[in-house]
């Protein structure tokens, strides 16, 4: 760095604040990595396979029985920890899905989706885009709320590829009952589940395909709220917005052509 510039300029560079908050919490982020569960890659064989998911036809069961089997989910070991399954909810006919990561704290209490803190950014984005919230089904790639204990609080963990693996089989049921027009991944872990591979945000943000469904590609809620300063917030916040707009556009398209 002292190549490219002197060090009394380094206490104006925007990234020197961040450098205090990640040495106090380097030791809780080694600890956290060490418990990770091991992603280990498919084989050979079950990435044959995952090429064919699109052309798979799945037995369309009903919404209500899903969700009550869903409730004695064990496919992966999530479920152990979690207060409960947190299925999807909304019209079992709608024309537009949204899907998440996972649940969240209040989620995982509450045992329904997008119902805290970035439910609320969700609902007023909605909002703003014109969509009503009533008429979308929303759900998340892994159902059951992952975190790691520190001291009275629940810190959200990132699902593995393992358990997003596992959790599919969900999504694939809702999707082939309520056959949507379009399906909103809010964010890569919500994409990857989708798509069935890894999925940049960044790169592919906007209409997509996941194999033979319509898709489209933007941020999750949550990524607003960890943003550091207000004008970060309100720029991506607009951002998303536009995302949603142009989702509602992409729906009337396919009014039109129909």
């Amino acid at each position: 760095m002292t190549k490219e510039m002197p060090k009394h300029y380094w206490r104006n560079l925007p990234e020197t604040k961040l450098i205090a908050p990640l040495i106090a919490d380097a030791s809780a982020r080694v600890t956290a990595m060490d418990k990770q569960e091991v992603d280990k890659p498919p084989l050979f064989s079950d990435r044959l396979a995952e090429r064919e998911r699109p052309t798979r036809r799945i037995a369309a069961t009903p919404i209500a029985q899903l969700r009550e089997e869903a409730s004695a989910c064990r496919r992966c070991p999530l479920y152990a920890p979690a207060t409960q399954t947190v299925f999807g909810e909304g019209p079992d006919d709608a024309r537009l899905v949204f899907v998440g990561e996972q649940p969240g704290d209040q989620e995982d209490i509450a045992g329904r989706p997008f119902v805290g803190p970035a439910g609320k950014v969700f609902d007023l984005a909605l909002a703003d885009a014109g969509i009503a919230r009533e008429t979308v089904y929303v759900t998340n790639a892994v159902k059951h709320f992952k975190y790691e204990p520190r001291g009275k609080r629940r810190i959200h963990s990132k699902p593995s590829g393992y358990e997003i693996r596992h959790c599919r089989w969900w999504i694939e049921r809702e999707l082939a009952v309520i056959a949507p027009q379009l399906v909103v991944a809010l964010g890569s872990t919500a994409a990857q589940s989708l798509a069935g591979r890894t999925v940049s945000v960044l790169r592919e943000r906007g209409p997509t395909v996941f194999g033979a469904q319509a898709g489209f590609v933007t941020i999750h809620p949550s990524y607003l709220l960890r943003l550091p300063d207000e004008r970060s917030k309100a720029r991506e916040y607009e951002k998303f917005v536009a995302d949603l707009v142009h989702v509602r556009q992409l729906l009337a398209q396919a009014d039109v052509a129909a």
